[in-house]
């Protein structure tokens, strides 16, 4: 793979995904960290089309309807509920003409709240200049695994794992992606960093991934602090506090369909 993206522009609202976005449960399908952060990317350019709003995204989920295909995609993106203060935006991924992700993003009014601002339920973590890589492509396959760099604060345990993650990929081809864009295509790697069982006995695909921000990410790395539980029946939630180099940033849930393979 002589390409430095995850995805290279068609046009205006398609993209083609390069082979560094192969999944881990299948080769032939994406995985969903990367296209999340391209829905993004496609949400900030509608947004930079009009005049700003002074709105920053906190919050998006993503519901994923179908297999998301190794093929190009094309992403529609319009406004829901508009507002000065608050804005809902609503972003579909077609492939093949049918929908695969549709994902709602809440924006908010960005005002100083500097004298107030506190919590967020986690401690910074140890930096990841600090730690030690771990070869995630030894239990996961996949062009988007292998292009990763992750570094735990310490050995992974099932159900259980804090790690940094990072890429040298750019998000798309010949564009500038936000760092909001590139923090948020990492964060779906969360339920690989710590599986409760080993995937050649078990899936657990998330089927949605939805992402709570109290203020916007800095830097090129997301922290992952992971916790992954199972059910009786067939569900389970990856639950994750998200950080960046200078602390918590939020909340990320994904729910996972478990089966035995």
């Amino acid at each position: 793979m002589n390409t430095g993206s995850y995805y290279e522009p068609i046009d205006e609202h398609r993209y083609k995904p390069t082979p560094h976005v192969g999944g881990a449960w299948a080769s032939d399908e994406q995985h969903f960290s990367p296209l999340g952060g391209l829905i993004v990317h496609a949400i900030d350019r509608h947004l930079a089309a009009r005049p700003d709003s002074g709105l920053v995204l906190s919050r998006i989920s993503f519901d994923i309807l179908g297999r998301p295909a190794l093929d190009e995609c094309e992403i529609r993106v319009e406004t829901i509920r508009p507002g000065r203060t608050i804005e809902l935006l609503e972003a579909v991924v077609l492939m093949a003409d049918r929908p695969v992700v549709r994902a709602r993003a809440w924006l908010l009014a960005s005002i100083d709240t500097g004298a107030v601002a506190g919590g967020g339920g986690a401690e910074r973590l140890t930096p990841p200049e600090a730690l030690e890589p771990w070869p995630m492509a030894s239990l996961w396959p996949g062009g988007y695994i292998a292009s990763l760099d992750v570094r735990p604060l310490a050995p992974p345990q099932p159900g259980r794992t804090t790690a940094w993650i990072s890429t040298d990929l750019d998000l798309v081809a010949g564009q500038t992606a936000s760092t909001l864009a590139s923090y948020i295509a990492l964060v779906d790697t969360a339920n690989g960093i710590a599986v409760r069982e080993q995937p050649t006995a078990w899936m657990f695909p998330n089927v949605d991934l939805t992402v709570h921000l109290h203020r916007q990410p800095e830097g090129d790395w997301t922290g992952l602090d992971t916790t992954v539980a199972f059910g009786p029946t067939g569900q389970g939630i990856t639950s994750t506090v998200l950080h960046d180099i200078t602390g918590p940033v939020g909340h990320a849930q994904q729910m996972l369909t478990v089966r035995p393979l």
